[in-house]
């Protein structure tokens, strides 16, 4: 089982912008959150996985609830919270990328404190972090602390997924991440990530500052541009881009990271042990089985993370 760390939230999707009075906004709400996506996708690709959440018990937290419910997510490590469920104004740009205005001071997600660290078995077999629950109180403080536990013990990966709406202090962010990366055992992250923590840092330069911890591995998406692997091993190098016609990329590197997260869990390397045994060649089949599954999603509005079979 992996467990995944973080916000579950609720997506709203204006529609219909062009048409009707101005007075009148239509939206499409889709449940989600990055760790909350990640979680899913895993499921979706077959992977038993948990959420390490906390949930409203308002109607969209227990709609939440439901969601992963019927996804097969295991609820055993969500935590129920009498405040609100965050809500995430999404705008889409003309090449699909997603622009995101939160509601989420005080809410649910947030509340995870020292005192709700988990007791976890020996069925679970990595953790994930990451989004803007690594840098708003109190569960910025919980996840690190969960993270500073469990590296070493099982296999840890990090996705910034840098979001400033939540938490606009860019130098919290980058303190954060610092702190984060030397736990890291897999590292995926943005070049729009690295843009906004590191905008006068040659991308290579910090990533092969991270791999001087214990981190084995870090991708690099691009986008349209594909994608980098730098590892400690062996260097680092580069796929392109699967072809596809972009309905938006919402989800798109949430189902990166649980595809790379399932390649590891299907060859049974998913452990600190496991990642540094990895080849060139098996890097490469990973990199490229991610880059599959994202183009999928890229292809479909919203996160909408593709099944096991639809990658065969």
């Amino acid at each position: 089982m992996y467990l995944v760390c973080g916000e579950a939230l609720f997506d709203f999707f204006s529609e219909n912008e062009a048409q009707g009075p101005a007075s009148q906004v239509n939206f499409k709400a889709i449940a989600g959150g990055s760790p909350f996506n990640v979680a899913v996708g895993l499921r979706r690709l077959g992977v038993d996985s948990a959420l390490f959440a906390g949930l409203s018990t308002d109607y969209l937290g227990r709609r939440l609830h439901k969601v992963l419910l019927d996804e097969g997510v295991s609820d055993r490590y969500l935590l129920d919270f009498e405040a609100p469920t965050t809500l995430a104004m999404v705008a889409v740009g003309a090449n699909g990328s997603p622009h995101y205005n939160f509601r989420g001071e005080g809410c649910a997600d947030r509340q995870l404190s020292l005192e709700h660290l988990p007791i976890l078995g020996p069925e679970v077999r990595g953790l994930h972090f990451g989004s803007f629950s690594l840098v708003v109180q109190p569960i910025a403080d919980t996840l690190l602390a969960l993270v500073q536990r469990e590296s070493g013990r099982r296999l840890i990966s990090l996705d910034p997924n840098v979001r400033l709406n939540p938490q606009p202090d860019i130098e919290l962010w980058r303190s954060r991440i610092a702190t984060l990366v030397q736990y890291a055992d897999l590292i995926k992250v943005s070049d729009e990530d690295l843009g906004l923590l590191y905008p006068e840092l040659d991308p290579k330069a910090v990533i092969e500052g991270w791999l001087e911890h214990r981190c084995q591995l870090v991708f690099l998406t691009r986008g349209g541009q594909g994608a980098t692997v730098f590892s400690r091993q062996h260097g680092s190098w580069s796929l392109a881009a699967r072809p596809v016609k972009i309905a938006d990329t919402v989800g798109a590197g949430d189902t990166f990271q649980a595809a790379l997260i399932t390649w590891l869990t299907e060859q049974g390397l998913d452990s600190v042990e496991g990642l540094h045994t990895l080849t060139r060649e098996q890097i490469s089949a990973m990199l490229d089985f991610a880059m599959g599954a994202a183009a999928l999603t890229c292809g479909k509005t919203g996160p909408d993370l593709p099944y096991r079979q639809q990658l065969d």
